[in-house]
């Protein structure tokens, strides 16, 4: 449990947040009236007051709102705590979506004094229930009355799709399947075929949204522009290789061409990445392969199943 030691806002893009006494949050937007706001995860920002005054502590005299974040509440080490978490303040209902940001362009107080905490320290959530928030305003954790459903984001690979020379028609389809399945698709991503960037992108979903799976579609043949399995083991904390064969076993039952696949399946944290083909009638064969197995291993991997022994 903690409290809300400040609320802050900026009425504009690109001013600094300030704080004021009271605020009312929407599902539609986050805090009405912060410039910030809109209908995506990053409604709402959150720091704990201890990382403040830890900096300022250091000589730097900032004020509430500096750093960009809209809440500040002591007795949280916010980053701590995992993605999903549920907080109540008030009437408000906010669920955790992200850990920390990349830093775009540094903020005038990086450009002051050299630092900023808000990218590794920060957190963002989105309105789940709307209502006042004041100053003074206990925080609580909220335990969640069943599972959450399983987060995840579909990259696609494609130098034309990304060029916009060419739809992207596995993306799409990958993601219809897991919304089926019950999944939350979060994000699609079109990207060319950049290993640098692909990499980047697998991070920040890994590290920061702390997604259950990421399924990427194309780029895992023997085109020298091909880098999907490289760039996905560079990123991997550990491999899983068991679904790219199974995948690619299944496959060669389809047609030979299956051999010529390089696709890779791994891990990184609690996130299981899997590299798919490019061809929608692949992918589609290729979820068939692995998807019945994916709540038990996602389980696994969130540490709340058991173990996989048969009975």
């Amino acid at each position: 449990m903690g409290t809300i030691q400040a609320i802050c806002i900026s009425e504009a893009r690109g001013t600094a947040k300030h704080p004021v006494p009271a605020a009312q949050l929407s599902p539609a937007w986050g805090i009405v009236g912060d410039a910030h706001g809109g209908l995506w995860h990053r409604q709402v920002s959150l720091l704990g007051l201890e990382k403040i005054e830890a900096f300022r502590a250091k000589g730097a005299a900032v004020e509430f709102g500096a750093f960009g974040e809209n809440l500040v509440v002591d007795g949280f080490d916010f980053r701590s705590l995992p993605v999903g978490t549920l907080l109540s303040a008030g009437d408000v209902l906010l669920e955790m979506t992200q850990i920390g940001k990349e830093c775009h362009s540094h903020c005038a107080i990086y450009k002051a004094v050299g630092d900023c905490i808000m990218p590794r320290e920060g957190v963002f959530a989105r309105v789940l229930r709307g209502g006042h928030i004041r100053v003074g305003d206990e925080m609580r954790i909220v335990p969640r009355t069943g599972p959450r459903p399983f987060q995840a984001a579909v990259i696609t690979l494609s130098d034309k799709g990304a060029a916009g020379q060419r739809r992207d028609e596995s993306g799409p389809a990958i993601a219809a399947r897991l919304t089926r399945e019950g999944y939350e698709v979060v994000e699609q991503l079109l990207l060319a075929d950049d290993r640098a960037a692909l990499q980047k992108q697998l991070i920040r979903l890994a590290d920061q949204r702390q997604l259950d799976l990421i399924l990427t579609t194309g780029g895992t043949g023997f085109s020298p522009r091909d880098i999907t399995p490289e760039a996905t083991m560079a990123v991997a904390d550990r491999p899983a290789p068991g679904i790219a064969e199974a995948i690619r076993a299944a496959s060669l039952a389809v047609t030979p061409r299956a051999m010529l696949s390089r696709a890779v399946s791994a891990i990184r944290g609690k996130t299981l990445i899997v590299n798919l083909p490019g061809s929608p009638k692949a992918v589609a064969e290729s979820m068939e392969v692995f998807l019945p197995q994916m709540p038990h291993a996602l389980t696994l991997l969130r540490g709340e199943g058991g173990d996989c022994a048969r009975t």
